[in-house]
Order: C-alpha cells, then sequence, then structure tokens
C-alpha cells in the first residue's frame, strides 16, 4: 500500500499550486497529481501543433457537445498557467458583488480577499506595459483606435519575469521557453517542492472514494493502474476536470447542482488588413486591454491578441485554395482584437453514455446581442486606423471555465460550503475556478490563486489534529 499523505492534491493549475504550497509550508505531507507531463523552458515544444498535442487536453481542444465552441485547458504541470497569457488582474467590485449575491458567501468582496491577494502577489514577478516602447505595432493600433473612437484603455498587467528584449518570442500559450512565466510550474509549486511537496505526474485520476479515516484516489498512472491514500483530499482539476471527477465518482444523487452553472467567457477573434506591416507575432504578446466602462455594462472587453499561424489560419477555416493562401500571404499585414464575452448562460457539465465528459453550452439572445455590441466596436477601431479590409471569424473559444461545482450555502443549490468543504464530505475540498457561481468577466488566473490561498488556510485550520 502506497503512503498515506496529509493532503492529496488533484490538479497543479492556479488552484493546485498555491494550495500545495500553503499546506507544504506549513509542515504538511503533501501529494501533489498532475495527469499531464513536466516540462521546462528548454523541452516545451517548439511549435503550435506539438503544443496543442502535447500541453492540451483533447489534444489542443475539448468541444462542447453541439460543437459550437471551442474549449482549451491544459495537461501538463502547471496546468492552465503554463498555456494561458499570464493576464493577471483582480476582480473589481462588480465581479465579487455578483459572485456575492449569487451565493451568500460572505467573504465574496474585496476587502475580504484583499490579503489574498497581497499573499500570492508576493510570489509572482508582475509587470504592467506603461512603457510604450514596449509595445508592438498591433498594441499601438488598438490604442490609436480606441482613442480615436472615444474609448478607454489601459496598461496589461502580466506576471512575468526576464522575457528577453522586446519579449520577442510570443510562445505564451505553448510553455515559455525562457522560464520567465509565472507560472505554477516555476512559481509556487517549485517553492512548494522545496518543503517536501511530492509531485506525481502522468496520473490520471479516474474515481474519489472516502472513508472514515482517509480518501482513497484511484487512476491511471502512465496507464498503469495506480491508487494514493491520504486523509484529506483537495480537487484543483479545474472546472472540467474536478467536476468530471466528482460524476464519474457518481456523487451527483447527493449533490444536484454538481455540474451545473458552467461558464467559460466565450470569445470571437477578428482580423484587419493594415497598408504596412503590423508584425504581431512579434514584441509583447499582449500589452493593453479595454477599460471602456460602457463595455462592461453591455458585459464584453476587447482583448489586444495575436496568435501563430496555425491558429490564424484555422480562424478563417471557410476559405480554401489561393483565397486561403492569399489571406495568410498577408500574415505581417494582419491586426487581431478579439471579443471576450461575459456570458449569462449557464452551461452544464455531464458524463454520456459511454461514461465521457459532455460539456453543454448555449448562449442566450442577450448573449449574442452583446457579442454583437462587441464586434460592432471592433469594427469601428478598425475603422478608426484606417483598416480597408477586415475578417470576423465565426469560430467561438471559450478559455476561462468555470463552474460546475459551484460554493454556497444550500446542498440543494452548491456543491462547496464557505469552508471549500464538498456538501456532506468533511475530508473533500476544492479550491479551482469550478467554484465560481458566475461568469465575472475578468481573468479569473489571480482571483482562483487567491481563493486557493484562502482554501488552504481555511482548510488547514479545520483539519488541525485531524
Amino acid at each position: 500500500m502506497n503512503p498515506v499523505y496529509d493532503y492529496l492534491i488533484v490538479g497543479s493549475g492556479a488552484g493546485g499550486g498555491v494550495t500545495a504550497y500553503v499546506l507544504a509550508a506549513a509542515g504538511a505531507k503533501v501529494l501533489l497529481l498532475e495527469a499531464g507531463k513536466r516540462f521546462s523552458g528548454n523541452t516545451y515544444p517548439k511549435d503550435e501543433m506539438r503544443a496543442g498535442a502535447q500541453l492540451m487536453w483533447g489534444g489542443g481542444t475539448d468541444m462542447t457537445t453541439d460543437a459550437a465552441t471551442v474549449l482549451l485547458r491544459g495537461k501538463v504541470l502547471g496546468g492552465g498557467t503554463v498555456v494561458n497569457q499570464a493576464l493577471l488582474d483582480r476582480f473589481d467590485n462588480l465581479a465579487w458583488a455578483d459572485f456575492k449575491a449569487d451565493s451568500g458567501v460572505s467573504f465574496f468582496d474585496n476587502a475580504a480577499m484583499a490579503d489574498h491577494y497581497d499573499a500570492v502577489e508576493t510570489h509572482l514577478a508582475l509587470h504592467t506595459f506603461h512603457d510604450r516602447s514596449r509595445w508592438n505595432r498591433n498594441a499601438a493600433l488598438y490604442v490609436a483606435g480606441f482613442e480615436k473612437a472615444g474609448y478607454q484603455w489601459q496598461p496589461l498587467r502580466r506576471g512575468q519575469g526576464d522575457c528577453g528584449h522586446g519579449n520577442d518570442c510570443m510562445m505564451c500559450l505553448g510553455g515559455c521557453p525562457r522560464d520567465a512565466k509565472q507560472s505554477m510550474a516555476v512559481t509556487f509549486i517549485k517553492e512548494a517542492e522545496a518543503h517536501g511537496l511530492t509531485v506525481r505526474t502522468g496520473f490520471q485520476a479516474a474515481q474519489v472514494v472516502t472513508g472514515a479515516d482517509f480518501v482513497t484516489v484511484f487512476g491511471h498512472e502512465n496507464g498503469v493502474p495506480q491508487s494514493h491514500y491520504a486523509r484529506h483530499c483537495i480537487l484543483a482539476a479545474g472546472a472540467l476536470g474536478s467536476t468530471e471527477l466528482m460524476l464519474k465518482s457518481q456523487w451527483q444523487r447527493r449533490l444536484p447542482a454538481l455540474g451545473q452553472h458552467f461558464y467559460c467567457h466565450p470569445q470571437w477573434m477578428s482580423t484587419a488588413f493594415m497598408d504596412e506591416p503590423v508584425d504581431a507575432h512579434k514584441g509583447a504578446f499582449q500589452a493593453v486591454k479595454s477599460a471602456d466602462p460602457r463595455f462592461r455594462q453591455n458585459r464584453f472587453k476587447l482583448e489586444n491578441v495575436f496568435a501563430g499561424p496555425v491558429a490564424m489560419a484555422l480562424l478563417n477555416h471557410r476559405q480554401m485554395g489561393a483565397a486561403h493562401q492569399h489571406y495568410m500571404r498577408r500574415y505581417r499585414h494582419m491586426m487581431c482584437i478579439e471579443v471576450a464575452l461575459r456570458d449569462q448562460t449557464p452551461g452544464q457539465i455531464s458524463l454520456n453514455r459511454q461514461g465521457r465528459l459532455a460539456v453543454t453550452k448555449s448562449l442566450r439572445q442577450a448573449d449574442l446581442d452583446n457579442a454583437t455590441k462587441g464586434r460592432g466596436v471592433v469594427a469601428e477601431i478598425f475603422a478608426a486606423v484606417g483598416a480597408k479590409e477586415t475578417m470576423a471569424s465565426d469560430i467561438r473559444v471559450g478559455l476561462h471555465l468555470m463552474g460546475g461545482a459551484r460554493m454556497g450555502q444550500q446542498a440543494a443549490t452548491s456543491v462547496v460550503n464557505e469552508g471549500f468543504q464538498v456538501h456532506g464530505m468533511p475530508r473533500v475540498y476544492v479550491a479551482d475556478g469550478s467554484l465560481f457561481p458566475n461568469a465575472p468577466g475578468i481573468n479569473p488566473s489571480l482571483s482562483i490563486m487567491a481563493l486557493a490561498h484562502r482554501a488552504a488556510h481555511s482548510i488547514l485550520a479545520q483539519t488541525a489534529g485531524a
């Protein structure tokens, strides 16, 4: 029989990494399980195709049941923090107020969460792009369009150390080759290992079984059946991973809200072609953001984004042959803006007849109307900077996967209580984005870290001596 740990954590992303550090630093015996592999700066895949296949679930994408939305999530030590754009903003008062109104959770506000934000930020190198000399032309055009059209913007804050001269590699979505991006792999997990954390990669959890004295997690480690044991288990595998594991453990009968209230900030990219080269693939991957209260009121934001040639080619999937070649030959001339929606239509996470993950996520007319408003603003900005030709992609991408195990006060309407404990299961906790009761409309990574910091301290207080 394998050793019995004090705490076993499933998932190594923003929630799992921070939780592992706090528990290990407190002297606990902690095991962290990750389905993906461990990489470092010099071993991350060097191109988009291999990065998707090796660092993401589903070989690069998961799909909703209607194939209308592409869902992206990391399968690598460090989870989504390895394959995201490292944008680290705190939630505003509106996001927390909506969380509190939906859940009744008392600490969903900036005052209660401030110390937790402060604590996690001390472990991260943070950079705000005030210096325009570090912007690329895509960012400069974005800001010029905003200012000409009368919209408000702000510089972005990213979690990054030394990215080299001009942030010149644009490799963020495929793992950072310089280990500069502040992923869990180079921050909290690395620090936790210095405090004795045990990490097992290649372990895909399949079931959690609770007993009177300990919890067992069954699964396969690099294809071989394996079981791990702990006095307490923390699920931090993200909205899809944690919810799927609870469903496979057949907890839905006692937790009727399990799998409900799934959100994903649906996003659409639009491209404009400029007369002079933009070279959006060079310089800082993202440097500026929209900050207009009218956008927030209409539940969308505009992101200063770009992507590699494979992704940009896929956005224009309806053109073939010579037309598509003409489109891609102008890669250097592409300006790009993305509409990100604060969705209000909850989806559902379930298992199909074969026991596989199934995600149902549609959008109501109100969501589609808000997306249309956002895309109209994008067209206005493109026109303001003199773009003569534009292309609005119809591919819908969900990057921020949230909900499915929402926090609340009643077991009938939520999965997790204010102590981060699964209702009715005193040895099982959740510390990731699956806790969210709705969509915040702000990048969730930093707030997941802050909530995980609070969760870990709460768990330590609840389990002392247990």
